[in-house]
């Protein structure tokens, strides 16, 4: 955890976003406020350039009345919460063996020398992020990744070329809300 103190985040809670949160805490029985961490945590991440600082993590546990290590322990568990910036458009991989039997480390190392980047690094634009991911659940449809809330399936070279041009002519939605 200490390594992540080295990123700072502007935490912006309007009024708008305690909106949702309180009505997401409200599906839950008193006392149960825990209960809502999970989606907390997305409404937090999706309203602060999709990553949770330490102390934007600080704040879902004093929002939820619950101690920070709570918080980080989810955090840290799951690969959908992001503990350090990440680019707009994060290009997820799926590297588990249908997508790996399928080339998908090819195309994805494609994607980085396109991009000039690792995995886990951000453009210096910071359009986008390239990492590679465990098991989307949708095998049949390898090699693929996962873009937002959306799906890019049998990618090809010339696939991942037209993905990136659209993510730059501003053509992707990233979430179905």
């Amino acid at each position: 955890m200490e390594t992540l103190k080295k990123y700072h985040q502007d935490i912006n809670i309007t009024p708008e976003l305690m909106q949702r949160i309180q009505e997401l805490v409200s599906h839950y029985p008193e006392g149960k406020q825990k209960s809502a961490l999970l989606p907390v945590l997305h409404e937090l991440q999706d309203a602060h350039d999709n990553w949770l600082s330490v102390e934007l993590q600080n704040k879902a546990a004093e929002i939820l009345n619950i101690t920070p290590i709570e918080v980080y322990e989810v955090v840290t568990f799951y690969t959908m919460f992001n503990q350090k910036p990440v680019g707009k458009y994060m290009l997820e991989f799926c590297v588990t063996s249908c997508c790996a039997i399928n080339k998908a480390e090819d195309v994805m190392d494609y994607t980085c020398e396109k991009l000039g980047v690792k995995p886990g690094q951000v453009t210096a634009d910071g359009l986008f992020s390239v990492v590679g991911v465990q098991c989307l659940g949708a095998c049949g449809y390898a090699p693929m990744l996962q873009l937002g809330d959306f799906y890019h399936e049998h990618l090809t070279k010339e696939k991942v070329d037209q993905l990136i041009n659209d993510c730059k002519e501003d053509k992707i939605t990233l979430h179905d809300k």
